[in-house]
């Protein structure tokens, strides 16, 4: 029943069996004495000989290996799921990322030298992408193939942009880790991410983690006080290794997926340095469970594993939104797209010329009663695209549209604005938002960017990088630009004061302007 449900439930071609077994808690011992435990899963006909994916996890073995090993074990692999190091029956203290590149390294050893494996491919999304990249430069000829989905090289780093500081995503995942071996976890999780919630807006923030769910949580302390430049991160920004990668890799990620802008880096390594890599963007969030990565590992995966080339495809395939629509490119970013600057002006326009005059628009920002957090990219339930009308109704939410368009206007590849702005406190951040306004005025996010600031109660262009796009803007449409000073609690408020946001307490409301004519949002446009 479950192999069906999960046939229906992502679309998949019939498997070449539904009848697999598992080996339980297989022992791995790791340079020091530890032990981790894997699971073992093959077609009840024997697995000898198949290709191994090889899955490392913080998130235990049993329904996790249900969605995610399953499938291959079904369709021609033999899947070998592993706990990390200090989480569910495997030993020593778990280290968010800090131990995945020795601990891997010793796993594929042991791997290599089971009699039952012989080629292995990398496989797995998120942390279960990262610890790829951890050995990426070390691999045995016996690893054929990567595929890396929703992920990146550095991952951490992302919460910690010096441009904008991330709260909501690296929080979170720190609390689900910090409970996720209690007793009924999954039946608590709904409760649980209720007071998650509310937490976030505890003040000071160094005290949301007990709030949370009753404990320290040194990652989250990590995250509160120490800057991407800190040599608390050491080890974990494995980026360096990208270009030393020989085998294939196929990387897939999501236009609002939390890791989608080191994804596209880490992939423009592996193209500039002429390695055999594909890329495949979707229309995504981090959380959305597709069939393609699958699809990947049985037509990538596999071939390479069996010493074959996958079918010829373009090296970059973008579900480009609007058109809604797959299309396949020689290359991140696509050629053909050249830069164009659209102007915020006066009346809340937004135009392709320049505008002849400048002027201000103003807005009040209270992080007492911050801009909140709609759709995008995030965890929660309402992430990806939604209507904004509610939050571009606020009066902390300015807005800059075109007129309608006249004809299609496509946009692929980097989003970046300079936003030209002041404030009545010197510590202030800028929030910028892409949208498509539709035949019936609803608002649709497209994508967005933050950048904190200092020395703000003097002029100063804000530069907002937004997430990268592959977006048509249909002929009736308009383009829309919203200009803020939050997304809370995808982002930590700006207290206003200068102080540590892990340790403000005091949140100052600011007089925030927007100085029209000079501020642009430049768009890849073909």
């Amino acid at each position: 029943m479950i192999s069906y449900l999960i046939e229906r439930k992502l679309k998949l071609s019939p498997p070449l069996t539904r009848d697999v077994v598992v080996q339980r808690d297989l022992r791995v011992p790791m340079p020091d004495g530890v032990e981790l435990l894997a699971d073992r899963w093959m077609p009840h006909s024997g697995g000898d000989g198949l290709p191994t994916a090889l899955i490392r996890s913080p998130y235990g073995r049993r329904g996790f290996g249900t969605v995610f090993a399953r499938p291959l074990a079904e369709r021609g692999y033999q899947v070998l799921i592993q706990s990390v190091r200090g989480g569910f029956g495997s030993g020593g203290t778990f280290d968010p990322m800090r131990q995945e590149r020795a601990d891997g390294l010793a796993t594929l050893d042991w791997l290599v030298a089971q009699p039952w494996s012989d080629a292995i491919v990398l496989y797995g999304l998120s942390y279960l992408g990262h610890v790829q990249w951890a050995v990426a430069d070390q691999l045995p000829p016996q690893v054929k193939a990567m595929i890396p989905i929703v992920t990146e090289s550095a991952l951490t780093l992302e919460f910690l942009r010096p441009d904008g500081i991330s709260l909501e995503t690296p929080f979170g995942w720190g609390v689900l880790v910090g409970t996720q071996e209690r007793p009924l976890a999954m039946l608590r999780k709904p409760f649980q991410d209720k007071k998650t919630a509310k937490a976030l807006q505890v003040l000071p923030l160094v005290q949301a983690d007990v709030a949370a769910f009753g404990e320290r949580s040194a990652y989250i302390q990590d995250i509160l006080t120490h800057d991407a430049g800190s040599a608390r991160w050491d080890g974990l920004d494995h980026s360096h290794r990208v270009p030393g990668v020989t085998v294939p890799v196929s990387s897939i990620g999501g236009w609002y997926d939390i890791f989608l802008p080191g994804q596209l880096r880490d992939y423009r390594v592996l193209q500039d340095n002429g390695r055999n890599a594909r890329l495949t963007v979707g229309p995504w969030t981090h959380t959305d469970i597709t069939a393609t990565p699958v699809e990947e590992a049985l037509e990538f995966g596999l071939a390479h594993a069996n010493g074959m080339a996958p079918p010829h495809r373009e090296p970059v395939r973008l579900y480009v939104m609007g058109e809604e629509a797959w299309r396949d490119f020689p290359s991140w970013p696509p050629p053909g797209y050249s830069s164009q600057r659209f102007h915020l002006t006066s009346g809340g326009v937004l135009s392709a010329e320049v505008p002849a005059e400048s002027s201000v628009d103003s807005y009040r920002y209270d992080p007492a009663d911050p801009t909140p957090a709609v759709g995008g990219v995030r965890l929660a339930g309402d992430s990806g695209r939604v209507d904004n009308t509610a939050l571009e109704a606020r009066p902390d939410v300015l807005t800059y549209t075109t007129p309608l368009l006249e004809k299609d206007v496509e946009v692929i590849g980097e989003v970046s604005a300079e936003i030209w702005f002041s404030s009545s406190l010197p510590h202030a951040d800028v929030f910028v938002r892409l949208c498509d306004v539709d035949s019936d005025g609803r608002s649709w996010n497209v994508c967005d960017g933050l950048v904190s600031l200092t020395g703000a109660q003097e002029k100063q262009c804000a530069t907002v990088r937004l997430w990268p796009t592959a977006y048509r803007f249909r002929c009736g449409h308009r383009i829309r630009v919203q200009v803020s000073s939050g997304a809370f609690p995808r982002y930590a408020r700006n207290p206003g004061t200068g102080e540590s946001r892990a340790t403000a307490t005091t949140l100052l409301a600011a007089d925030q302007t927007v100085h029209c004519g000079q501020s642009v949002i430049t768009l890849p446009v073909r």
